[in-house]
């Protein structure tokens, strides 16, 4: 095999890659996003808050966790692929990936704060308190620090390489808090329920319930894939201002 032909498939790879794909790709793909995490809303708030049945022993309080949930998961999930793309954008110079990880940190910290705020609704009925330092509250608090000093730190340096580069490893570092979230109930003696949703477990909540979480963690998906798209899309058209295809794009 020539070392044209294994360079091939890699050389397309790259184009695909290149921001003028990514903003026609993204771009057809958006409507679709939209309407994909509107209707997967509705159909999960219905079925969370009006067709789920009354928790034993939470009463109505409990109907929080269809926000909560997704938006804990979502914190954490977005958090690791930000690194990801910032690390692949510092270790290969791909300005796409450094601006997908510019892209999702708004996001990430949103779900975040998102995650903290209905948790703290859920934590007065049933703790009877806002806030604990908790080993899951705190470190979900400082994912939340870790997202800010990310925004922070690549709007801070002029340069957008140097930038790209610092928050690259601000974020590569901050995964390691990741799994202290996720593991900490099993770590340590916390005020925060387990899992009721695992992948080597049957769940531990009524069908319509599930039902509701996994509509409403779909339906974050999509959101997070249509903001991040259309954020993306915009830092291109910025950094790439210069280019042909942006300014045949904007004639």
């Amino acid at each position: 095999m020539t070392a044209s032909a294994t360079m091939g498939p890699r050389l397309r790879l790259f184009t695909f890659a290149a921001p003028s794909r990514f903003y026609a790709l993204s771009g057809a793909l958006l409507p679709w996003l939209w309407a994909v995490a509107a209707g997967l809303t509705l159909a999960g708030l219905y079925i969370g808050f009006f067709v789920a049945p009354t928790d034993a022993t939470q009463g109505e309080s409990y109907r929080i966790i269809f926000i909560h949930v997704p938006a804990a998961w979502m914190s954490m999930l977005l958090y690791l692929v930000m690194a990801f793309w910032a690390a692949i954008g510092w270790a290969f110079h791909a300005r796409l990936a450094s601006m997908v990880a510019r892209s999702i940190a708004p996001t990430g910290a949103l779900m975040t704060a998102l995650a903290l705020w209905t948790g703290a609704l859920w934590g007065k009925p049933t703790w009877g308190t806002w806030w604990v330092w908790d080993a899951r509250l705190t470190s979900e608090l400082i994912l939340l620090f870790l997202y800010l000093g990310y925004i922070a730190l690549v709007n801070a340096i002029d340069d957008e390489r140097r930038a790209d580069q610092a928050g690259a490893l601000l974020a590569v570092i901050g995964s390691i808090n990741v799994p202290i979230i996720y593991f900490s109930v099993k770590w340590w003696n916390t005020l925060h329920q387990g899992a009721s949703v695992s992948m080597t477990a049957a769940p531990k909540m009524a069908t319509t319930m599930l039902t509701a979480m996994l509509l409403m963690t779909f339906a974050f998906w999509a959101y997070a894939f249509a903001v991040v798209f259309t954020r993306t899309r915009a830092r291109i058209m910025e950094r790439e201002a210069h280019a042909r295809w942006v300014q045949e794009d904007a004639a």
